[in-house]
C-alpha cells in the first residue's frame, strides 16, 4: 500500500496529525484541544477454524492500531468478504459477526453497520473509529535514545499457526496462542498512557523485527534486542526448527535483513523466529528508564504481562540481535 501511495498526490490538512510520508497505525485527525479522531481498518482470512472464535480474533487485531495509539475504539463497521453459495453461510456469518460483536462490546465499541462482498475465501475485520487525547498519544516515532523496549504479548503466533493448519500441533499447543490473538491490547494501552509512554506500535503482519524497524526509522534510532528476553509461546522453536515457518515470516526477514545484526551464535530459525509474522500480537512500547517501575506496576494492577526485551540507541538505523 505504501508504494501505491508513494505513486498519487498526497492529502493534507493542518489537522492531519499523521501526514503521508510518515507511518502510524492509525490516521490521527485533531478535532479539538482534547479530542483527535483515530481511524484505521483491517481484516484477514481466518486463522482458527472456529467462526466465532474467527470474529473474535479479527475484532481485537482491528481494534489493536486504536489501542497502539493510545485510544479507545468508539464506532466500527463490519467488513465481511464470504462465498454466497456455501452451505450454511447464514450461520457461519452470523457466528463470524457474533465474535465480532462479542469482543466489540468488551472493547466498549458499537458496531454500527458494515459491507459483505462474495468471496471465494471468507475474511473479516473491521472499520474502527477511535477517539484519544492529543497529550496521551502513542507514536511509532516517539521513542528516544536509552528507552526501554516491552513487549505486552507472547510471539510465534504465524510459527504455530502454520503448524495447526498442517496438521503438525493439535488445538492444545495451539490454544494458548489462540487465546492470545483473542485478547484486546486494552490494558496494554492503558498502563502505557498512565505511565507517561509516547513510543509505541502494535506487533502484528511484519513482525516484530519489521514493526520495531518502523519505530527506529520513525524516531531516527538504532535499537538492540535480546533474543533470551523474547516471550515466546511453547512449541516455537521446535515448529521453526521443523520448517513451519509462513511465507510473511520470511519476507519480513528479507525486508529487515539489510538493517539486521544477527550474533553469530543465533541460528537461523531462531532468527526466522524474530521476524514471524504476528497476528493480533501485543504492543512494542518504548519506555524510558525512569518510568519502568511505574509501567511494570500499572502492568501488574491490569494482570498485563510486559517483558523487557531491548533497548533503543542512538546511531544509524539497524537492530542488533543478540
Amino acid at each position: 500500500m505504501a508504494e501505491v501511495l508513494r505513486r498519487l498526490t498526497p492529502m493534507t490538512d493542518p489537522r492531519l496529525l499523521t501526514p503521508p510520508g510518515h507511518v502510524e497505525d492509525a490516521a490521527a485527525y485533531l478535532l479539538d484541544a482534547d479530542r483527535v479522531l483515530l481511524f484505521t481498518t483491517d481484516y484477514f482470512t481466518p486463522v482458527v477454524d472456529d467462526p466465532f472464535l474467527f470474529g473474535q480474533i479479527a475484532a481485537a487485531n482491528a481494534f489493536s492500531d486504536i489501542y497502539a495509539m493510545g485510544g479507545s475504539p468508539t464506532l466500527a463497521l463490519n467488513l465481511l468478504n464470504f462465498p454466497a453459495r456455501r452451505e450454511n453461510r447464514f450461520e457461519e456469518m452470523a457466528a463470524i459477526l457474533g465474535g465480532g460483536a462479542d469482543k466489540a462490546r468488551e472493547a466498549g465499541c458499537l458496531i454500527v453497520g458494515g459491507h459483505t462482498v462474495d468471496d471465494p475465501e471468507p475474511k473479516y475485520g473491521l472499520a474502527v473509529l477511535g477517539m484519544a487525547h492529543p497529550d496521551h498519544l502513542l507514536r511509532k516515532g516517539g521513542a528516544r535514545p536509552g528507552d526501554d523496549l516491552y513487549l505486552t504479548k507472547r510471539l510465534g503466533t504465524g510459527i504455530l499457526a502454520t503448524a495447526f493448519k498442517g496438521g503438525d500441533i493439535g488445538e492444545e499447543a495451539y490454544g494458548p496462542a489462540v487465546a492470545s490473538m483473542a485478547t484486546l491490547n486494552r490494558s496494554a494501552s492503558e498502563a502505557a498512557r498512565a505511565a507517561g509512554v509516547t513510543g509505541a506500535t502494535d506487533v502484528t503482519g511484519f513482525g516484530l523485527l519489521g514493526h520495531l524497524l518502523e519505530m527506529c526509522r520513525e524516531a531516527d534510532l538504532s535499537a538492540r534486542l535480546s533474543f533470551d528476553s523474547l516471550p515466546f509461546f511453547e512449541g516455537v522453536e521446535r515448529e521453526a526448527m521443523e520448517d513451519n515457518v509462513p511465507g510473511g515470516t520470511r519476507s519480513n526477514l528479507a525486508m529487515v535483513s539489510p538493517f539486521l545484526i544477527p550474533s553469530d551464535r543465533l541460528k537461523p530459525h531462531q532468527v526466522l523466529m524474530a521476524a514471524d509474522a504476528q497476528t493480533s500480537g501485543g504492543l512494542l512500547l518504548a519506555v524510558p528508564p525512569e518510568r519502568r517501575e511505574v509501567f511494570e506496576s500499572e502492568c501488574k494492577s491490569r494482570g498485563q504481562a510486559c517483558w523487557r526485551v531491548g533497548r533503543f540507541e542512538e546511531g544509524p538505523l539497524r537492530i542488533s540481535l543478540a
